[in-house]
Formats: structure tokens, sequence, C-alpha cells
């Protein structure tokens, strides 16, 4: 039996606990700034960043955003055919370099495909929180899943 879920397994208000976390690093968030091409200087300029607001570099949002979709995978997506969209995403908090997060989601609806009868749409509410508790982000994200007998298998 390979892990993953199928649409028949997600239930309405049903909340997943994502684990591990994961502690974010001074060069997680410059690398990953810098692989993405994104110049602005808060992200990797100390000298720049200590005189904002904030006072020290910010962890890149869209890394954040990859790390709590990731933290998700087993318990969500990982039999996904396709994600289908991010909406609502919220940025509540700032994260810096040594915060370790945590993410969770609640099941808001499951439903069948009405162009593909062996698949169907499960949406979540997904909060990234920090290790105090503190919520930083949160997104709704609709993932396409096949239906129980319809997966692929991946031969794990």
């Amino acid at each position: 039996m390979s892990s993953g879920r199928c649409l028949e397994d997600f239930k309405v208000g049903d909340i997943y606990q994502h684990r591990p976390g994961r502690t974010i690093s001074e060069a997680d968030n410059t690398w990953f700034t810098l692989l993405t091409m994104n110049t602005h200087p808060i992200h990797f300029d100390a000298a720049y960043a200590a005189k904002t607001e904030f006072g020290r570099p910010l962890v890149n949002s869209c890394l954040t955003l990859a790390m709590v979709t990731g933290m998700s995978v087993n318990d969500l997506s990982r039999k996904a055919i396709a994600n289908l969209g991010w909406d609502k995403v919220r940025l509540t908090t700032p994260v810096f370099a040594g915060d370790t997060i945590y993410a969770e989601s609640e099941v808001l609806e499951v439903r069948e495909s009405k162009s593909r009868p062996t698949q169907g749409i499960v949406k979540v509410r997904t909060t990234g929180k920090k290790s105090d508790g503190t919520p930083f982000m949160s997104f709704e994200r609709s993932i396409l899943v096949p239906r129980r007998g319809h997966e692929p298998d991946a031969g794990y």
C-alpha cells in the first residue's frame, strides 16, 4: 500500500498537524532569494535590513510559502494529480532566520470532479505557525486527488 490520501480519506473539518517542522537558516533565505532572482536587499543585505523597522533580514515569503506547502505533502497531496491553485495567501507576521516553523491544515471542502469521474477536489486552509504558536501565514489550496482504486501505483 502506498502512502497518501485518496478523495474518500478527506472529511470536511479534519485538521492535520504537519510534522516535522523546520528551522530556517540564513543560508536557506539567501540562497532561495538569490536563486529566485529576488533583488530586494531586505532578504540578504544585513546592513540595509538593519535600517528597516525589522532591524534584520526578513525570510523571503516565497520560501516560507514553499516550505509550508512542502510540509503538507505527506498529509494532503502525496497522491495528488495536480495542485489547482493557491488562494487568499496572507502574510501576517515576519519570519526571520533562526525561526522554527510548523504547519497545519483544515479540510474546507471535498467534492467529486465534474469532468473527471475518477478524481475529486479537496480544498484546505493551511496555516504556518512559529514554534511559539504565532501564525505567520495562511492560504487556501485546491488539490486534484484520485478516488480510491484510481490512484497511480508508485511502486514504493
